[in-house]
C-alpha cells in the first residue's frame, strides 16, 4: 500500500486523498515531456507515475528495442518516489486481429515455453537501463478480443503461458519486477476471472476501466457482473493490492459525473496507482473536448 500525504476536496465534500497518480500521455520521448506539461498544469499535485507500451508489432520491440527505453528509465530514476509501469504484449502481430485458431496455437507455443528467450531478454533491458522494480501489465485486457493475446481461445494455454513469462523475468539477476493482472471492465468475451493465472505468479490486480457502454452510470460501472466492485472483492480475496493503469471518458462523452465517480472511488479504495488516458475522447488535459469532466478533476487532484 502507497503512502497518502496528502487531501484534496471533490466536489465540495470531504477531503480525499490523493496518492499515486499519473497519465498515458505517450510512449515516447514526447510522452516523458508530457508528464511535466501534466505537472504544471496540475500546480501543487505530482504525477508520479510514468505508462508507456511496448509495441507489440515484432518480437524485437517487445523486448524493448535499443533506446525506446532509455527516456522512461531516466525519467524513473531523477526521483526515488517515482514509479514506471509498462504493457507488455505476450505475442507479435498482437493488433492483427489474428483468428483464434492462430492464437490458440501461439499461445500453447508460449506455454511451453518457445518465446521464454524474448520475456528475459526485456527483462535484463529494464534491469540494465536501472529500471529493475518496473510494474510490468502483461497481456492487458485479456478478457476482450482486441489483442492477439487475448485469453478467449484457450484459457488454459494462456494462464500457463503468462506463468511461463513471469518465471522468465523473474529469473534476471537483479530483478524486482511486480507482475500486473490487468482486465478490462465488465464480463467482455469472457469472465476475466476464468484467466487469472495464480497468486504465485500475480503482484497486482488492476482494471481498464472506461465510460462505457453509452447511457451506464457510474453506480452501474460499480455493481454490473466483473465491475469494479468485483475487482476489489476478487484482489481482496487473493491478497493483492488494486490498480487502475487505464481510466477515463468515452462513451458518454464529457461525463463530469463519471470522472468524480471515479475518483471518489479511488479515494476510498486506495489503489496502488491510478493512470488516466490522456488523449482524446478519453482525457482531461489534452481533451479539450471534455471541459467539465476537465474541472472536476482539476479540482479535485491540483490541490
Amino acid at each position: 500500500m502507497v503512502a497518502w500525504p496528502a487531501c484534496v476536496p471533490l466536489g465540495g465534500g470531504p477531503p480525499v486523498p490523493v496518492g499515486a497518480f499519473g497519465a498515458y500521455v505517450g510512449y515516447d520521448a514526447g510522452g516523458v515531456r508530457r508528464i511535466a506539461g501534466l505537472d504544471g498544469w496540475l500546480g501543487a499535485a505530482t504525477p508520479r507515475v510514468g505508462r508507456a507500451y511496448l509495441p507489440g508489432d515484432r518480437w524485437s520491440n517487445i523486448e524493448g528495442a535499443p533506446g525506446y527505453l532509455d527516456h522512461w528509465a531516466r525519467w524513473r530514476t531523477d526521483r526515488a518516489d517515482r514509479m514506471f509501469v509498462l504493457n507488455v504484449p505476450m505475442l507479435e502481430r498482437t493488433e492483427e486481429r489474428l483468428p483464434d485458431g492462430v492464437v490458440r496455437e501461439e499461445l500453447r507455443a508460449g506455454a511451453r515455453g518457445a518465446y521464454d528467450g524474448h520475456f528475459r531478454a526485456l527483462g535484463r533491458r529494464l534491469v540494465g537501463l536501472g529500471v529493475p522494480d518496473t510494474v510490468l501489465v502483461v497481456g492487458w485486457e485479456m478478457n476482450g478480443i482486441t489483442y492477439t493475446h487475448r485469453c478467449g481461445p484457450d484459457p488454459g494455454a494462456w494462464k500457463a503461458y503468462w506463468a511461463r513469462i513471469v518465471t522468465a523475468m523473474r529469473s534476471v539477476p537483479g530483478q524486482r519486477f511486480r507482475f500486473e493482472f490487468t482486465p478490462s471492465r465488465g464480463r467482455d468475451a469472457v469472465p476475466w476471472p476464468d484467466c487469472y493465472p495464480g497468486d504465485v505468479h500475480v503482484d497486482i490486480v488492476g482494471m481498464d476501466a472506461y465510460d462505457q457502454p453509452a447511457g451506464m452510470s457510474f453506480e452501474e460501472q460499480v455493481a454490473e457482473p466483473y465491475g469494479l466492485a468485483a475487482h476489489v472483492r476478487f484482489a481482496a480475496e487473493h491478497a493483492k493490492p488494486v490498480s487502475y493503469p487505464e481510466w477515463g471518458l468515452f462513451r458518454n462523452g464529457d461525463n463530469a459525473a463519471y470522472v468524480r465517480g471515479m475518483l471518489g472511488w479511488f479515494a476510498r479504495q486506495r489503489p496502488l496507482y491510478q493512470t488516466i488516458t490522456d488523449y482524446c475522447p478519453h482525457g482531461v488535459w489534452r481533451c479539450r473536448d471534455n471541459p467539465r469532466a476537465s474541472a472536476v478533476y482539476r479540482a479535485a487532484v491540483a490541490r
